[in-house]
């Protein structure tokens, strides 16, 4: 198989079991991001791919080859840093021809590949400069350029965006897709941001407890979260998860909840046990008086166009609410809100785990 696939990656630290064994897939031109919460094993992860890892076990192959064994320099990986990682006594253009010297290519080729890969990130009038007089935009895309130069089969990139400034990142998010899609390498991306996860992944894997909780396209994941956990880090604000247990009816399970019925597109078995329902706060919507179940309100927080509003709803159940601009309601008024039922989530309250959907059930019964 062509591209980039691990599988039971594992990595322990004395008594600290960091990866129990994951297993990824990634095509040729595709962008994986990796995703999760500081210290959950991204670094560590990709420093097992990239032979860096000196405890780290499983099988690591490229374009269908086994190079578990070998050292980094035989993976035909290219790997970005966080903290861009550059050669102090070198100029930017040393600095990005480095592995092709190591590769020992003759200088007019390694001239060409600098100069082409300089144009392409828009650092080709610094070439001549050493890290310290270049900016930390300038810093990354010199990074970049290095780990994209050998034209690499596998591309690893380690939170590169993190120590750059707001506007960079935002400009960053918009140009890297196309960059990296201009590149036939198989590319796996760490962020623990998951609004860079939703922008730049084609898939996104939650990596957590060791273990990948989720892989999927990134509207996948954030729409339907696997497990509560994942469900918790995607979003801002996060998503509401309230405590519940479902009523069969004839039209399947419904819930009736801080003063909402809500009808449920979930598996039957669900009934009656401890449940928890997840509601995106861009689901709900607010009205000064119209059907829905009323609220009053406790606080109200402008976040760009849209506004925050934390609902005290039947049962003192709280519940946040992130709904267009417009006339803030006050903190004391009541409203009337509602929940858009087909963006609902529903967890086990024991597990955590996503609890499927009935048409999902009935497909795999056929």
């Amino acid at each position: 198989m062509s591209g980039l696939a691990i599988s039971g990656v594992a990595a322990r630290f004395g008594r600290n079991e960091v990866l129990r064994g994951v297993d990824l897939a990634v095509a040729p031109g595709e962008t994986l991001v990796l995703f999760g919460p500081s210290g959950a094993g991204k670094t560590v992860l990709l420093r097992a791919i990239a032979g860096l890892e000196p405890g780290a076990r499983g099988i690591i192959r490229i374009d269908g080859r086994d190079v578990s064994g070998l050292g980094p320099e035989a993976r035909s990986l290219g790997m970005a840093f966080q903290n861009f990682a550059l050669y102090p006594h070198m100029t930017a253009y040393e600095n990005i021809a480095s592995p092709l010297h190591a590769r020992g290519l003759a200088p007019a080729e390694i001239a060409r590949r600098v100069r082409a890969v300089a144009e392409l990130l828009r650092i080709d009038h610094v070439l001549s400069h050493p890290p310290r007089a270049l900016s930390n935009g300038q810093k990354q895309r010199t990074a970049l350029a290095r780990a994209l130069v050998g034209e690499p089969r596998g591309l690893l990139l380690d939170d590169p965006l993190r120590n750059v400034d707001a506007k960079l990142r935002y400009e960053m998010r918009l140009e890297l897709p196309r960059l990296l899609r201009q590149r036939a390498a198989a590319t796996i991306y760490v962020t623990q941001d998951y609004r860079e996860a939703m922008a730049l992944g084609d898939r996104v894997a939650v990596l957590l407890g060791g273990v990948i909780a989720q892989c999927a396209p990134p509207e996948l994941v954030y729409d339907q979260p696997s497990h509560v956990a994942v469900a918790r880090l995607f979003g801002d604000p996060p998503m509401n998860l309230l405590a519940c247990r479902p009523e069969a009816d004839a039209g399947g399970l419904r819930v009736d909840i801080a003063g909402l019925r809500l009808a449920l597109d979930a598996a039957p078995a669900a009934a009656g046990k401890p449940c928890l329902l997840g509601l995106r706060p861009e689901s709900l919507t607010l009205a000064r008086e119209g059907t829905g179940a009323t609220a009053e309100v406790v606080a109200v927080t402008p976040l760009h166009e849209r506004m925050v509003v934390l609902l005290r709803a039947a049962g003192d159940e709280e519940v946040v609410a992130s709904v267009a601009g417009g006339v803030a309601p006050a903190p004391g008024q009541t409203v009337v809100f509602s929940a858009d039922a087909a963006m609902a989530s529903l967890f086990d309250a024991g597990s955590g785990e996503r609890i499927a959907r009935r048409r999902a059930v009935a497909e795999k019964a056929a």
